[in-house]
């Protein structure tokens, strides 16, 4: 591989600096061998995209310059700054760096105010890094900056009709607080622009920035020697991992006894040593006489965007799509299985709730996983469609959580690698896996489901989609069947 020297470090590539020095010469000097975006990722492209483009609407008057040319676009911006409007990805480059402005706006007689506009509903600490290293180039470009601004989603919007702009957003002025942002700015510039220069990509360190701001792309690799059980599956172990490492301890079993740990990593580190379950049978028998036949085991999925589709949402409101139901009236009865699927791009949730409605019984426990997600969706379907409410409010009371007993670490095993969610438990518990299956988790169902009502798919792919989404949703509540199976056979 040859080196190609004298990159521009850009302010996507500061960001990645931050987080990972070896990720920053990959992306530098190795793109093409950088793991392919995955959905996840370009549809959190997609959607800053288009926020983008509505964020635009504010300023009429505004001109686009054309981003496709790099050289083009800092020829462009050159002379439309003269004429004093506002600028849509206006380009600077000096001394090596980069930076391409979402919205320049002109302030005074011959000042401008740098306003970074994010799909996100609050300030992150990220973007006063992002913001900090855009007004040091444009003030190396001769640029006078008078302030700064982040326009993000306005959390409380409501969509009514089409989407209002100036609703949809708020400002927030944050050059008084980049301050703690620039005093290690240049010596950060300064050591990424030598990493990118360097013969050598830089070892990796490794703990919980791998996953902040960013998930990094580089991480099936760096992590792929660890043990099993290693340190950064310990519960809630955040804190504690950076003592462990600098010991040189990767091994859950080899922590010292001298390391306090909390009970529930105490219970952790016993059974990856044991090998063996742990199990309180006082707890998890309390809670399984807490269930009331006919058990419901239920499940929600759900898809939510930037920007609201249906009325009377928010932005990155969870819009329930699908449901699935298992329904055993006795505790040594079969089980009955019943679903919904929408089918089109319309809104989702009346269909949702008439079907719900029809198939829940009137009496007996709901049992969900993770209870205050399923609680808060129905609360949400409650405000929107008043009709159902009284309804949902006797489904509410009913709902107990499957999560309980293994949150409490009345039951752990050391498959479950310190998660309590259903992905873990399950195939530690019941032996059900989610390996084989096409979608096996919720981001990649919401995602699909996108893709099969909003895109240009065949007949066909649709089919498909709609399949795996039964498959998936379904195994999800089969799954909590088998596991309360289990938990009254550990009893028996």
């Amino acid at each position: 591989m040859k080196l190609i020297y004298q990159k521009s470090l850009s302010k996507s590539k500061y960001i990645t600096g931050l987080q990972c020095l070896k990720l920053l010469w990959e992306s530098a000097n190795d793109s093409v061998n950088m793991p392919e975006v995955s959905p996840a990722t370009q549809h959190t492209f997609d959607q800053g995209h288009q926020v983008g483009e509505l964020a635009k609407l504010l300023y009429p008057e505004g001109i686009s310059l054309q981003t496709e040319n790099f050289s083009q676009n800092l020829k462009d911006t050159r002379e439309a700054l003269l004429v004093r409007l506002p600028l849509f990805e206006a380009g600077f480059l000096t001394n090596r760096l980069y930076s391409r402005v979402d919205i320049l706006n002109p302030a005074g007689a011959d000042e401008w105010d740098i306003i970074e506009v994010k799909s996100t509903t609050e300030v992150k600490e990220e973007h006063f890094y992002d913001i900090a290293f855009q007004r040091l180039c444009c003030q190396l470009s001769g640029l006078k900056v008078r302030d700064c601004y982040l326009m993000h989603l306005n959390k409380d919007y409501i969509k009514s009709g089409e989407i209002d702009s100036a609703g949809l957003f708020v400002t927030e002025n944050l050059t008084d607080k980049l301050a703690e942002y620039t005093c290690d700015l240049e010596a950060n510039i300064s050591a990424m622009l030598d990493t990118m220069d360097s013969e050598t990509c830089p070892e990796a360190t490794i703990g919980k920035h791998c996953d902040s701001p960013y998930p990094c792309p580089l991480k099936d690799d760096c992590w792929l020697d660890l043990p099993e059980h290693n340190i950064f599956t310990l519960y809630y172990g955040n804190k504690i991992c950076p003592e462990l490492q600098q010991m040189g301890i990767l091994e859950i079993s080899q922590i010292p006894a001298g390391i306090k740990l909390n009970a529930k990593q105490q219970i952790q580190k016993d059974c990856v040593t044991s090998a063996t379950p742990y199990v309180k049978s006082a707890e998890i028998t309390s809670f399984l006489n807490k269930l009331e036949y006919p058990l419901h085991y239920l499940d929600f999925e759900t898809f939510a965007t930037a920007v609201p589709i249906y009325d009377g949402t928010r932005p990155y409101q969870n819009i329930p799509f699908q449901f699935s139901l298992h329904i055993q009236d006795s505790i040594d009865s079969g089980v009955k299985h019943y679903s919904y699927l929408a089918e089109d791009k319309g809104d989702p949730r009346p269909g949702f709730l008439a079907e719900l409605k029809k198939d829940i019984g009137l009496k007996g426990s709901i049992l969900v996983y993770y209870e205050s997600f399923e609680k808060t969706r129905l609360k949400e379907l409650s405000v929107a469609f008043p009709e159902y409410s009284e309804w949902i409010n006797s489904i509410l009371e009913r709902i107990k959580d499957l999560i309980v007993p293994f949150k409490d670490f009345s039951y752990y095993h050391p498959k479950q690698k310190g998660s309590t969610s259903l992905k873990y438990v399950m195939p530690a518990l019941a032996q059900i896996s989610y390996d084989n299956l096409e979608i096996a988790e919720g981001q990649t169902a919401s995602l699909k489901f996108m893709e099969s009502v909003f895109g240009n798919l065949t007949r066909e792919e649709i089919q498909k989609i709609r399949i795996d989404l039964e498959v998936y949703c379904g195994q999800d509540t089969g799954g909590m069947v088998e596991i309360v199976k289990k938990l009254r056979e550990f009893l028996s």
